[in-house]
Order: structure tokens, then C-alpha cells, then sequence
């Protein structure tokens, strides 16, 4: 019995056996042609200026690649590939007014980085003097903040570890109801209603009958706008944490509390820190309480708790408006000097959180 010998198909072409692909310059060739056509189109016919150009290259360099994606790799590999420009375009998109804003910070803030800046305040400083700083606002901002900080975390966490482990049934959805409601109010209004209760009600008792504007309101007025983005974000956080390291302390014969605070809080750690981090940042940069109940002062207040106190972001908006050809510069160096300080306040929260071990 004869056994037939399987045929092979020979395959003459080598290439029907890869898909084809664009070649790696395609891109490169494509914007190219991209910025060139539009650079014709729109900028040397007069139609538009540089912006609109950046807007019709980038329709012009998706529509390109599209085309030849279709006709080199198909329909299917086409889409894909648009899709991954799209997607690659909007974070370009999104990354582009914080870089404008960090360059223009940086270019325009560093005119007035010296030592007097930092170390004298805007006492008996005129329009036609170049000299001045923002020593008094920086340190009614790091008080201010600081106050806010100290009163809000400590509720704010609390207040998150009620709805979260303990809380049920109508009093915890209440709570949640009207946090989320504080979270959009203007600060204006956290500055008003300081104003009305603290200022003009309590301090006159206290005070000989007279008003009494401090940094310590204004850090209350702060406290008002950190709260709800501290229950928030606390209560997310504790929300991730698993159930199984609950159960197991549970299983252990730890008590409730002391699973709270000895498991689950130091998990969420990070997540936490993150968002208090994020309250004091707007907090810090809160310029319209301060100005309700703190007043603004040119010179240095250290207590906080007695007279007109300034801030960072007070100062950037008194000087913003200021007649004087010196006063652009300090604005600019405060707001450059307030998002330092954020940032360093951050990334020293951030180291702080990183070194407990239940988070890693």
C-alpha cells in the first residue's frame, strides 16, 4: 500500500507572510507634511495666525496618517492607529496650560527672587520704590494654613471613619449629603459666613464690643473649604482598603477601634495624605476670606490670633493692582513662591507616607 507524500505549497513571495506596516519615518513625514500644507494654508494666505496653524497641522497630520494607514494596513489597523493619535493628542492637549503655566510662572516670577523679597514686608513702601517683599505673607499663609490644617484633619478623618465603619441608615447619608453639597461652595461665602459668626458675634464679646479681624478667622474660613475635600477623599480611601485585613484583626480578637486605627487608617495612608494635601492647596490659595476676615496688612503680624494679617494670595492680588511698574514683580514671585510652597509641603507629605510599612 502506497502512502501519498503530502504536497508543500511553495510560497514564491516572502512578504505575504508578514502584515504590513507603516515604516517608523511615517509619522515624522507625515507631520512634516502636515505643518507644511497648513503653514501654506492658513498662515501665508493670512487666515489665521500661529494658533489656528497648530490646529489645522494637527487635523491635517491625523487625517494624513489615517489615509495611509488604510492603504498600507488596512481598515481595522487604521482605526487603531487613529485612535492612539487621538489618544496620545489629548494628553498632549491636557499637559499643555501646566506647562504654559509653570513656564510662565518660572519666566516671569524669577525677576524678583532675592533675599529683601523674602526677607522684608511692604511697610512704608511706596509706587517708586523697587524694593519690598512678601515676608508678612508668606508667614500669615504658613500660620493661617497651618491652623487650618491642625482643625481640619483631625475632623475631617474622623468624619470619614464615622461614615464609613460605623455610620448607617439616614444620619450617615446626611452627612455624605451635605458634604458633597460644601464641597462646590464659593469661598466667598465660607469667608461670609466667618465674617458674620466669629467676627461680628464672638470676638465683640471678648473684645470691648469692637470687631475683631485675625488670622486666626481666616483660618477658620479656610477650615470651612478644607473639611469637605478631606471627608471626601478620606472616605474613598477608606473605602479601598480590603475587607480581609478587617476580618482578620477581627479574627485575632482586636477590638473595632483599634483595627481602625492601628490596620486600616495606615493603609490608606497615602490616599489620605494625598487629599489633605489637596485641601491645603486650595486653601493656600484662597484669596477673598482672608481678605473678609483678616483684612490684609503691609507689614508683619506674628499672632495670629490679635490684628489684620496678610497671605500669599492676598498679596498677589493687592499687588496685581497696584499702579506701580515694580508691583507686576512681586506678584508674579509671590505666585511663583505660594506654588513652591505647596509643592515642597507636598512631596515632604508624600516622603512622609511612604515610609509606613502597611502601605507599601
Amino acid at each position: 500500500m502506497s502512502v501519498e507524500t503530502p504536497v508543500r505549497v511553495a510560497v514564491s513571495d516572502a512578504h505575504q507572510l508578514r502584515v504590513k506596516s507603516l515604516p517608523s519615518w511615517s509619522p515624522w513625514a507625515a507631520a512634516v507634511a502636515a505643518i507644511a500644507v497648513a503653514f501654506v494654508l492658513i498662515y501665508l494666505t493670512s487666515y489665521g495666525g500661529t494658533v489656528l496653524t497648530g490646529v489645522v497641522a494637527a487635523i491635517l497630520f491625523v487625517i494624513f496618517m489615517g489615509i495611509a494607514a488604510a492603504v498600507v494596513e488596512g481598515r481595522r489597523s487604521a482605526r487603531n492607529r487613529m485612535a492612539t493619535i487621538l489618544i496620545y493628542g489629548a494628553f498632549i492637549l491636557a499637559l499643555l496650560p501646566l506647562v504654559s503655566v509653570a513656564w510662565t510662572l518660572i519666566s516671569k516670577g524669577t525677576a524678583r527672587l532675592d533675599s529683601n523679597f523674602f526677607l522684608t514686608s511692604m511697610n512704608n513702601i511706596g509706587a517708586f520704590d523697587e524694593k519690598g517683599g512678601a515676608y508678612h505673607a508668606i508667614v500669615g499663609t504658613l500660620e493661617q494654613a497651618g491652623i487650618a490644617t491642625l482643625i481640619t484633619v483631625p475632623l475631617g478623618i474622623m468624619g470619614a471613619v464615622y461614615i464609613v465603619e460605623y455610620g448607617r441608615g439616614f444620619l450617615a447619608n446626611a452627612i455624605r449629603f451635605f458634604v458633597d453639597v460644601m464641597t462646590g461652595i464659593p469661598s466667598i461665602v465660607s469667608g461670609l459666613f466667618v465674617l458674620s459668626f466669629w467676627v461680628f458675634t464672638v470676638t465683640p464679646l471678648f473684645n470691648n464690643g469692637r470687631a475683631g479681624y485675625s488670622g486666626f478667622a481666616a483660618a477658620l474660613s479656610l477650615s470651612v473649604l478644607m473639611l469637605p475635600t478631606v471627608v471626601r477623599s478620606t472616605e474613598e480611601m477608606l473605602r479601598l482598603v480590603p475587607g480581609a485585613l478587617r476580618e482578620g484583626a477581627y479574627a485575632l480578637g482586636v477590638s473595632k477601634w483599634k483595627t481602625i486605627t492601628s490596620i486600616v487608617l495606615p493603609t490608606a495612608g497615602p490616599g489620605i495624605v494625598t487629599g489633605v494635601m489637596l485641601a491645603v492647596a486650595r486653601a493656600a490659595g484662597e484669596t477673598a476670606p482672608v481678605l473678609l476676615v483678616a483684612g490684609g496688612l503691609s507689614s508683619i503680624n506674628f499672632n495670629v490670633f490679635s490684628g489684620n494679617q496678610s497671605s500669599l494670595s492676598l498679596f498677589v492680588f493687592e499687588q496685581a493692582g497696584v499702579a506701580s511698574e515694580f508691583a507686576p514683580g512681586r506678584a508674579w514671585t509671590a505666585a511663583l513662591t505660594l506654588v513652591v510652597l505647596v509643592l515642597v509641603l507636598t512631596i515632604a507629605a508624600k516622603l512622609l507616607a511612604r515610609r509606613n510599612k502597611l502601605a507599601r
